[in-house]
């Protein structure tokens, strides 16, 4: 393996395990969104999803059901509208 392939790794390890949340929906879906789209995200994606991560449970959870535009904020839209169509896609997954 590369050195490159094991710092990606090791980066979906971290955040996979900062994916754990107490609200179990908010759970399945992230660690679904890791398992399935980790390898699609830039570096600033990455990134502006890690800063999602500190959001409490019920704002990040409100953010992904919600239509209204985002706050301004550092948070990707990008990233978030990968978050809400992998909510979608990979419910019954």
């Amino acid at each position: 393996m590369l050195n490159a392939e094991i710092l990606r790794e090791a980066e979906q390890k971290r955040l996979a395990w900062r994916c754990r949340r107490g609200m179990l929906e908010l759970d399945i879906v992230l660690q679904r969104f890791i398992a399935h789209e980790f390898n699609t995200l830039n570096l600033a994606e990455l990134q502006a999803f890690d800063a999602m991560l500190d959001l409490p449970d019920n704002q990040f959870w409100h953010m992904l059901n919600t239509t209204a535009p985002l706050q301004p904020i550092e948070y990707s839209a990008v990233v978030v509208e990968k978050l809400k169509t992998a909510r979608l896609n990979y419910q019954e997954t």
